[in-house]
């Protein structure tokens, strides 16, 4: 199980218990500067407040758990504009939007991709990039995020 699937299943009834969802989890080992970055979201939004009440929590929780053994700073944020994409279900949130992504392998001499989220089909996105569909594994994305639109 990788470190983070194992702290999001201590996460995860803690930030529901207080009303939110778990969006995702990133944590960025750099040293002794890393970072466990967790990702909250409710219909009505979040609220600096909100994103204290669940880091306050977490960190109880976390020091007895103990699921990361080096020095890291704890975050909670919402997701934003351009939040990240973690799972299927997110994907199929936002079909029609457009998205960065980022793999973890190069697919057709390229990491970096960028396109409208068509769906997903089995375990794969299906991103539309200039008139053309690709599939893309989700164990193979590394990072994704919906880019954000403004209304002129």
């Amino acid at each position: 199980m990788a470190k983070a699937d194992t702290v999001s299943a201590i996460c995860q009834p803690v930030v529901e218990g207080l009303g939110f969802e778990l969006w995702g989890i990133d944590y960025l080992a750099q040293g002794r500067h890393s970072t466990l970055r967790v990702y909250i979201d409710h219909p009505e939004g979040i609220t600096v407040d909100h994103c204290a009440e669940v880091s306050h929590q977490l960190a109880a929780v976390l020091d007895v758990e103990d699921p990361i053994t080096n020095a890291y700073t704890l975050e909670v944020s919402s997701p934003g504009m351009d939040r990240p994409l973690f799972k299927a279900e997110h994907y199929l949130q936002f079909v029609g939007a457009w998205a960065n992504l980022k793999l973890r392998f190069p697919f057709e001499g390229k990491r970096r991709y960028r396109g409208v989220i068509q769906g997903v089909e089995e375990d794969s996105v299906v991103l539309l990039v200039e008139d053309h569909e690709l599939l893309l594994p989700l164990e193979q994305i590394d990072k994704a995020n919906i880019v954000p639109e403004f209304d002129d």
